[in-house]
């Protein structure tokens, strides 16, 4: 269950709720209604259905209390293309030119023109059979999520028929489905698929933003991601392919989260692309200095002022949009630090933003995720955000990564440099990290992510490879806590391959068997390689589409993956929803105890010494509906073997029944016991995990 809090007030204007902005339809005619603090005039164009240069009338807005433009004309009708002229004063902060054609910031649907930025707005009527459809609403502790880039799931896919490759259509064919259900996966987030367009800089080097971090319009659907016939269709095709995408997933069980931009638009600096806000009302939508300079804390060249109510109105109005007209399940806040930022510029834990996108009555059933961080002063927020988030935790994925393979890399050399504590603390759900009013399903764990190394690569590179990208390397992190086993890239070396698929089996394993919320990256599950590309941003191309020919070893791999989800399912004790605490019965919490390789209990100095990596971990869990579950994993992050004594003291325990182990290339099939005491060999890197019987 997601925590709630009362309902706070929305964000208005003097009082003046900025209710229904954009485009209504009623009584035969259309209302248009745009919001401007500074404007001193707006002009509603409309053009011709063919030719969009050919403007066919103009309607003048008038000033309504609050700083909302109005007009009311039966020229608005479905399908009609317009935009906004809009003229203001000059002076620090404003950018105003009646010249320039602007998007409505709240159309439903977009044509584009010959040119770059030639966007039209597009009148549309919302309206889809969805069949009785409801959205699964998975339990968060059952969440397994698959983070994938909507072309590159399909593209090359040889079982989606050629016409779906790379499309909304092809996420939603039964192969792909099918697919994600035998995986184990809950939830697919999407990388953003609200509408974008690629940087000027980037298509003067030929390339593109593949990724989507770069949104054009907060509403609409990237139209590049529809099939050939829906395009053809116009935005209101567009519009019903994504429905139906989302209707035969829901079908299936599986929810649909979106990586959501509202931290930034594609306006970038000033003196970049004038297409909505900027020309609209620049001093209040982007964050400024007194001069007029902009207050970057993306990166990218501007950031959206979420201290004023307009723009925090805009975010939750395309978020109830999007939960509700198209039933997305959650949304994944990219760079949700700048969201948080108050009129000082700085992070605020309670901002109205974060507070109400939690307790908007319309956003009741959607799971929400931070990314807790930006790149301006004081922008890293991981543990911060506010109870009722959950929070994508880069603690868990750089201990992670450093317990298996950074530490390993620096063992070779010398010894071990830190303990197992702090990777024991991180499996068990990082409860130094969040409070215990949040619990464990606050930390979204996750090895990697689309932005870095997949996971093949983060044990085959020691250092990124990013000239592909046109920026002579410098583009991407310098820091991956990566281990390339000997030799960087790829090799036919045996035993260098045998310690790498090893490694890769590892950190899925910890990843899928750690308290918190899994977040598997599309193709890690198959070992899927970018070429040492930690930043392929710019790359749309067979180098980031998913090859679904499988190797042997990748094949085993993913049966690896498959087995691991099914063994969180199966067994409540790995998901708990709740800090266990010291003597005490915490309901959705799991009892935790540790022991260590002689099955005694882990004393405390045991914990930060180097030369103890070993341990082994029982979770205890009573669910409301079910019977109690009981696991043990043994974690060994040594290369060197070790026997391993099964603990003999916990009460009621007559054997343990093996389930999985790293050690093995191929799962190997389930059932072997072993009584309380048995001592096990380990082999270097392992980790094994048993059903307490």
């Amino acid at each position: 269950m997601l925590f709630r809090m009362p309902v706070p007030t929305l964000p208005s204007i003097d009082g003046v709720a900025l209710d229904d902005l954009g485009v209504r339809l009623h009584d035969g005619v259309g209302t248009l209604r745009v919001w401007s603090k500074n404007a001193s005039s707006i002009e509603l164009v409309l053009f011709d259905a063919h030719d969009l240069d050919w403007e066919t009338a103009q309607v003048p807005l008038q000033r309504q209390p609050g700083g909302v433009w109005e007009t009311t004309t039966e020229l608005l009708q479905p399908g009609v293309r317009y935009a906004l002229r809009v003229d203001g004063p000059h002076g620090p902060g404003h950018t105003f030119n009646p010249e320039t054609l602007l998007l409505d910031p709240y159309a439903r649907g977009l044509a584009q023109g010959d040119g770059y930025e030639e966007w039209r707005s597009v009148v549309i009527v919302d309206g889809f059979d969805w069949g009785g459809v409801q959205k699964p609403r998975v339990p968060l502790d059952e969440t397994v999520i698959y983070e994938g880039h909507i072309k590159g799931l399909t593209k090359r896919h040889p079982d989606v028929p050629a016409a779906l490759h790379g499309t909304y259509a092809g996420l939603a064919h039964p192969a792909m489905i099918e697919y994600l259900q035998e995986l184990g996966i809950t939830s697919v987030e999407l990388l953003p698929v609200h509408a974008f367009v690629p940087e000027p800089r980037l298509l003067e080097r030929g390339l593109t933003n593949y990724w989507g971090y770069n949104t054009l319009n907060f509403f609409t659907p990237h139209t590049a991601y529809a099939t050939e016939a829906a395009r053809k269709g116009g935005p209101e095709a567009v519009l019903a392919e994504f429905k139906g995408m989302v209707k035969l997933l829901h079908e299936a069980g599986i929810e649909i989260f979106l990586d959501v931009v509202y931290n930034h638009t594609s306006e970038e600096g000033l003196g970049g692309p004038r297409s909505s806000l900027r020309g609209i009302d620049n001093a209040s939508y982007y964050r400024q200095q007194p001069d007029g300079a902009y207050i970057d804390t993306t990166g990218v060249g501007n950031t959206v002022n979420t201290a004023t109510d307009a723009a925090s109105r805009l975010i939750l109005d395309s978020l109830r949009y999007w939960a509700n007209e198209m039933q997305i399940d959650g949304f994944r806040f990219d760079l949700a630090a700048a969201l948080g930022r108050n009129a000082a510029h700085e992070f605020d834990p309670q901002h109205p933003l974060l507070l109400a996108i939690r307790d908007d009555p319309a956003l009741q059933d959607v799971k929400i995720i931070a990314e807790p961080w930006d790149v301006g002063m004081g922008g890293w927020q991981t543990g911060h955000f506010p109870a009722g988030w959950s929070e994508w935790n880069d603690r868990y994925r750089d201990r992670a990564r450093n317990f298996w393979l950074s530490d390993i890399d620096y063992a070779r050399r010398a010894s071990a440099p830190v303990g197992i504590g702090g990777f024991a603390n991180r499996l068990a759900g990082s409860a130094n990290t969040y409070s215990e009013e949040r619990g464990p399903l606050a930390s979204i764990n996750f090895v990697t992510a689309h932005d870095g190394f997949t996971l093949h690569d983060l044990v085959s590179y020691d250092v990124k490879h990013n000239e592909a990208n046109g920026e002579q390397n410098r583009d991407g992190a310098d820091m991956n806590r990566s281990f390339n086993h000997g030799v960087e890239g790829e090799t036919e070396v045996p035993t260098i391959l045998a310690a790498r698929r090893k490694a890769m089996r590892n950190l899925m394993g910890t990843l899928l068997l750690s308290a918190g919320i899994p977040m598997i990256t599309a193709g890690d599950e198959f070992g899927r390689t970018q070429r040492g590309n930690n930043n392929a941003y710019c790359q749309d191309s067979a180098l980031t589409w998913l090859n679904w020919e499988h190797e042997p070893w990748q094949q085993d791999l993913l049966a690896h993956v498959t087995l691991l989800t099914r063994l969180r399912a199966e067994n409540p004790a790995l998901r708990p929803s709740r800090y266990a605490r010291l003597g005490e019965h915490v309901p959705e919490a799991s009892d935790m105890d540790w022991f260590d390789q002689n099955g005694e209990t882990m004393e405390v100095e045991q914990w930060n010494d180097p030369r103890n990596r070993t341990l082994q971990y029982v979770a205890s869990s009573a669910p409301h509906d079910g019977a109690s579950n009981r696991i043990l994993l043994i974690v060994h992050g040594t290369e060197s073997p070790i026997d391993v004594r099964l603990p003999e003291d916990i009460e009621g325990v007559t054997s343990f029944t093996s389930l999985w182990s790293s050690a093995d290339d191929v799962p190997a099939p389930d059932g072997k016991q072993y009584p309380p005491g048995a001592v096990l060999p380990i082999s270097g890197t392992t980790m094994q995990l048993f059903r307490v019987e």
